[in-house]
């Protein structure tokens, strides 16, 4: 593997009032909500922590969701780089679950949120995104933007969902390792893809998982990848 890899440092956005109240937030088909003061913050620390490696980052692609969209144009400024949107890291359609609580759903969709959890082809809410729907067009937008970028570091600000799928499918884990995941807001993974080496395709590695900046966890100095 002597060619340069392509890197992915992965930013999940920062909170916003659905975050904070535990409630499914979609992508650009439900309420999307703005960040909030606190969200703002969060990815500006981000922006803090990755500023030292900015001569190293050759492009940001976010989510045109506004959450991301949001926290991709903090980091664009604070790091001097203009930002591209990829709809294919969407966050999923949460259907008629968008804006309420876990166990407003169990409520109001008990058969649906059990059907969910049995099977990453059901969809959430009647008319959301199955799990294997998000992972097809993730993975879709992926290899576009390995594509494009290839051999160089792309900060990616996505969601939960499309960042958990990218970093299961990097660690050849079934698609139903996302409920078992934990997933930050305002954190930082990073993938490292190299050209195909066989057919299946780039060969990747997680490099980071779940980091958070200095002041909001134990971390010390800029991330490494």
């Amino acid at each position: 593997m002597d060619q340069a890899p392509t890197t992915l440092v992965l930013v999940r956005h920062g909170v916003t009032d659905h975050t904070t109240g535990k409630r499914f937030s979609g992508g650009l088909a439900g309420a999307d909500p703005g960040l909030s003061e606190e969200g703002r913050q969060q990815v500006r620390s981000v922006g803090e922590w990755l500023a030292p490696t900015a001569d190293r980052i050759d492009a940001i692609v976010t989510s045109p969701v506004r959450r991301t969209r949001e926290s991709a144009e903090i980091l664009g400024s604070m790091l001097g780089r203009e930002v591209a949107e990829e709809p294919g890291f969407a966050e999923m359609d949460f259907g008629a679950w968008d804006g309420l609580t876990f166990e407003e759903v169990a409520e109001q969709h008990r058969e649906d949120l059990e059907a969910w959890y049995g099977s990453v082809d059901a969809a959430p809410g009647g008319t959301g995104e199955s799990l294997r729907t998000v992972e097809e067009r993730v993975l879709a937008a992926r290899d576009r933007c390995l594509t494009e970028h290839a051999g160089r570091t792309v900060v990616l600000v996505s969601h939960v969902t499309p960042i958990k799928t990218l970093l299961a499918h990097t660690l050849e884990a079934p698609l139903q390792s996302l409920y078992r995941m934990e997933l930050a807001p305002a954190s930082v993974s990073v993938l490292s893809h190299w050209p195909a080496q066989d057919e299946r395709g780039p060969w990747a590695a997680v490099r980071l998982l779940n980091a958070l900046p200095p002041d909001r966890a134990w971390l010390g100095e800029p991330p490494r990848w």
